[in-house]
């Protein structure tokens, strides 16, 4: 007979709400966590975009946490309200001073949400600009429709996907993380034993040369 769930699932829920209690960058006031079996769902309200990124953040922190569903509102402040004219001139300066970003990047505003557009050859470009705007205040939301442009053999990118992934210090050595890769798209597939080690099989495939898209299916058991 399995055992009753319930238990496990209000640990989860009261563990992630104290975290974001915890975390001195989040404001959960107004956020409300709904737990089924370690699939964490986070609803409500934030003061600003950089919380809302966070508070996804913290709730992958907490043990037993497989899943995490960020459908929080960033509810702005009257005092961090700008216009889209004025949030896309402060946007683009951002990314004008983030010497990583390429020039060819590019930022529009529509009732609060950034829109990136642009080419960039790496993974880490993309992640960059998106990162350079995340934190202007105004910012709701943020779509990053940044392109990857790179030519390389796909051969090459299997090894270096393979290679970056060897190295990481947060994938142990008898993984079962399998990356298939096609058209430089590369999927990822297999278990984690968490989060931190989630995000490093995610880094390392993102900073591989030739890669234009990542996608995630790797499984977190928690």
């Amino acid at each position: 007979m399995s055992k009753d769930p319930v238990g496990k699932t209000k640990d989860v829920r009261a563990a992630v709400e104290a975290e974001l209690g915890f975390d001195p960058l989040v404001d959960s006031t107004d956020i409300t966590v709904r737990n089924i079996m370690g699939d964490v769902t986070l609803t409500g309200t934030v003061p600003s975009y950089p919380q809302y990124l966070e508070a996804a953040t913290a709730a992958r922190r907490v043990a037993g946490v497989t899943g995490v569903h960020n459908h929080l509102e960033v509810a702005l402040p009257e005092r961090d309200y700008r216009d889209d004219v004025k949030l896309a001139t402060a946007a683009n300066n951002a990314l004008a001073q983030n010497i990583t970003v390429p020039e060819s990047v590019e930022a529009t505003a529509d009732d609060g949400n950034i829109i990136l557009t642009g080419t960039v050859s790496y993974g880490t470009e993309r992640a960059a600009a998106e990162a350079a705007v995340a934190g202007v205040a105004g910012v709701r939301n943020v779509s990053n429709d940044i392109g990857i442009v790179y030519a390389a053999d796909p051969v090459d990118v299997d090894l270096h996907v393979q290679e970056a992934l060897d190295r990481a210090a947060l994938v142990p050595d008898d993984s079962d993380v399998n990356a298939d890769t096609k058209d430089g798209i590369i999927t990822l597939t297999g278990h984690v034993r968490s989060w931190a080690e989630h995000d490093a099989v995610l880094s390392a495939a993102w900073m591989a040369l030739g890669v234009i898209d990542v996608r995630d299916g790797l499984q977190v058991t928690g």
